[in-house]
């Protein structure tokens, strides 16, 4: 498995901030393709908002 500072977006190929998760669909997402929730996160948080999950990477 690929730590964090491995792992790619899986829209554009792009460094991953985070992971994104929304319903049954997640995704390791670049700062251009994540939801305002994500950006709004510190490095190294999470955040749950109903159905969706967030995580921010830590700092590398």
């Amino acid at each position: 498995m690929a730590d964090d500072r491995e792992k790619r977006c899986a829209v554009c190929g792009a460094p991953a901030i985070g992971t994104q998760v929304m319903g049954c669909c997640a995704a390791e997402v670049c700062a251009a393709h994540a939801h305002p929730s994500l950006l709004a996160l510190a490095p190294g948080e999470s955040r749950a908002e109903g159905d969706c999950y967030f995580r921010r990477y830590p700092a590398r």
